[in-house]
């Protein structure tokens, strides 16, 4: 029965038909990049409803182009009677095949259904910095389709991860609530060193910085708390060390911020006698004798 068939696939009338499928598929398919592009287009231009809820609307584009082009094929391909009763027959005559495709689309539709949980529940949405915790990915969510969600890197790499997967991992998400980032700075000072001097260094240099963010509260601010928090938060071998807690609008902004701060409290102290150790060892080779520059100590 398969090959007789095969054989009335090739009569004028299947090739005709054929062609009006082909055809109908055809528009399908461009009906969908049409949709696909004018979607892109109105999310450009409309800040409001780019800025309300990206990650969603990406989704359901994806999800309506996938409809279109799914509906398109099965209308193109079921309304052919010889390809009907083509798959008809070998899906009637090989159950096996059908416990494969079940197999292999099982994982389809899990990713299917967990993009749909991910544009519903948003753990996290387009333009959200994330780390993925355990793993060595870090980087910005670009896209949210069917299948997976894209990433893409600092280094403007991308990856791709599974929605199945990604919705079962912990989820480190810098924008989820707010944007605002308390960046840590941490620098040790000398024994010898004078504390208030360095602390107050520390906390004019970040004021002054215009990325800073004062993220104290009406009561913290009535209370005479600093804008700047800096502690002592342990001794080292050769070192007080300090920390600052500075508050910036996002990430990115924070990164430079700390940046800029390593290098003008750097100076900042440089210029004012506070000492940043550093271990080094001069040796001097004198009649045998090794002796310390540091201690001026003598080793035999």
């Amino acid at each position: 029965m398969v090959l007789e068939t095969f054989l009335e696939l090739f009569n004028e009338k299947t090739l005709l038909n054929l062609l009006v499928r082909t055809l109908v598929f055809s528009a399908a398919v461009m009906l969908t990049l049409f949709f696909v592009k004018l979607s892109r287009k109105i999310m450009d231009r409309n800040h409001r409803l780019r800025e309300l809820d990206p990650t969603q609307f990406t989704f359901i584009k994806h999800f309506l182009a996938g409809i279109v082009y799914f509906i398109g094929l099965l209308f193109a391909v079921y309304t052919i009677p010889s390809f009907r009763s083509l798959v008809v027959s070998i899906f009637a005559g090989s159950g096996v095949l059908a416990i494969i495709i079940g197999f292999a689309s099982q994982q389809a539709f899990s990713n299917i259904v967990s993009g749909i949980f991910i544009a519903i529940f948003k753990p996290f949405r387009i333009g959200d910095r994330v780390k993925l915790i355990g793993k060595e990915t870090f980087g910005v969510i670009e896209d949210i389709t069917l299948r997976h969600t894209m990433i893409r890197t600092f280094e403007n790499k991308r990856i791709i991860v599974p929605n199945s997967v990604i919705s079962n991992e912990i989820i480190e998400n810098s924008n989820i609530i707010e944007d605002k980032v308390c960046n840590h700075i941490e620098i040790g000072i000398s024994y010898d060193s004078d504390e208030d001097r360095a602390i107050q260094i520390i906390r004019e240099e970040a004021m002054k910085h215009p990325a800073f963010l004062d993220n104290r509260t009406f009561e913290e601010i009535n209370a005479g708390d600093p804008p700047v928090n800096v502690k002592v938060v342990g001794f080292g071998d050769s070192s007080v060390n300090l920390k600052a807690w500075v508050w910036s609008n996002d990430s990115s902004s924070g990164f430079v911020m700390k940046c800029d701060l390593n290098k003008s409290i750097k100076q900042r102290f440089d210029s004012e006698g506070v000492e940043i150790p550093f271990p080094y060892r001069t040796i001097v080779f004198k009649k045998g004798e090794e002796q310390d520059k540091n201690t001026g100590e003598s080793e035999t």
